[in-house]
């Protein structure tokens, strides 16, 4: 997986489908190309100071990179925002929600195939 860096990508995803807990929101956007999935890391200023910001960032990368790489597709961009519950939440908990949520965020995404 590679990361997002640049803003437009930010902005991109936070237009596309995405899935709310307690402990993050995820945002999943399909991408036009056939390019490798790509996950950037966001939390805002109303967290708390940039050592706590910088704890949630690392707790959620790390679930990210254990879980994540598992259920990615291709051409997708994965936006996780933080929120104040990922500081203290267990981290196995953590790592199955970004899971689930990435999975049903595929089945919102990627278009149905009609049955024949």
């Amino acid at each position: 997986m590679q990361r997002i860096t640049r803003r437009q990508d930010f902005v991109a995803a936070a237009k596309a489908v995405s899935w709310s807990n307690p402990a993050f929101l995820l945002q999943a956007r399909l991408r036009s190309d056939d390019g490798v999935p790509r996950v950037g890391f966001t939390c805002t200023k109303k967290l708390g100071n940039a050592v706590i910001r910088n704890r949630i960032k690392r707790r959620l990368r790390e679930a990210a990179r254990l879980g994540l790489a598992s259920v990615v597709q291709k051409s997708f961009d994965y936006v996780v925002i933080g929120r104040s519950a990922a500081e203290t939440s267990d981290f196995e908990i953590l790592k199955s929600d970004l899971i689930s949520a990435a999975n049903r965020l595929h089945a919102k995404a990627l278009p149905k195939t009609e049955a024949k």
